[in-house]
């Protein structure tokens, strides 16, 4: 399951000081600008819950809120990104027809397991 990206970060550091080929299992940090929409590279449906979670334009919360995410709604996850210390999920909420990027820790399931790669 994905977790706050410093938590976890010393401890990939220093496994990877210790191994003479460079490995990686954290993607770079690229966050979603405001507006920024991505096509469904996830390829699958999810019935995650998420209580009250914001959907919003862009993987910060000072992007706008383009709709709410609530238990019970179905959830298309797209891909995810990361932004500072989080991974952001882009999805589809189905039960609504709105769009937008989810604050990972915010899912039930911790979001989508493909990186948006942008």
């Amino acid at each position: 399951m994905k977790r706050r990206i410093a938590a976890v970060l010393p401890a990939l550091v220093a496994v990877a000081a210790s191994i003479p080929i460079a490995l990686s299992t954290t993607p770079a940090a690229a966050s979603a600008a405001c507006g920024k929409t991505v096509a469904d590279k996830d390829g699958s449906s999810w019935n995650a819950t998420a209580n009250g979670a914001n959907e919003r334009s862009g993987s910060s919360t000072g992007c706008a809120i383009n709709g709410i995410a609530y238990s019970g709604h179905k959830l298309d996850y797209h891909c995810y990104t990361v932004a500072g210390d989080y991974t952001w999920t882009y999805l589809r909420n189905d039960s609504t027809g709105t769009y937008g990027w989810v604050r990972d820790d915010l899912l039930s399931d911790y979001g989508s397991s493909v990186y948006c790669g942008f």
